[in-house]
């Protein structure tokens, strides 16, 4: 009977350690990933920027300070299917003293503005 006892016990907390198992596997797989920027060779103008969003996808920032242009990427999990959502050139936004806006000027409006100096 004590055998027996003792053996349901171990299968009980067998099962209770397997299940707290998979329970932290799956939070610290959920966990944000935000990486530093990143070069990849002295001298290389690109870097890159990764956060995960609450989603699940993927978000990479390519800053390339050469041409000062910005893009952004999406990355779904399931699918692995990339999405470029955002291409610009922002070396005119950074001639801007100060700027407060919900998308307009646009960058060419702004080149003209500076040009008219």
């Amino acid at each position: 009977m004590r055998t027996t006892w003792l053996g349901g016990l171990l299968v009980v907390v067998l099962l209770v350690l397997a299940g707290f198992g998979e329970s932290l596997a799956r939070v610290f797989a959920q966990r944000p990933t935000a990486l530093p920027q990143h070069s990849t060779a002295a001298g290389d103008s690109l870097h890159s920027h990764s956060v995960e969003l609450g989603d699940g996808r993927q978000q990479i920032s390519l800053i390339d300070s050469r041409t000062r242009s910005l893009a952004v990427y999406q990355i779904d999990p399931r699918t692995g299917a990339i999405s470029l959502k955002s291409v610009r050139n922002i070396q005119w936004d950074l001639q801007m003293d100060e700027f407060n806006s919900g998308g307009n000027p646009s960058p060419k409006e702004i080149r003209s503005l500076l040009e008219q100096r």
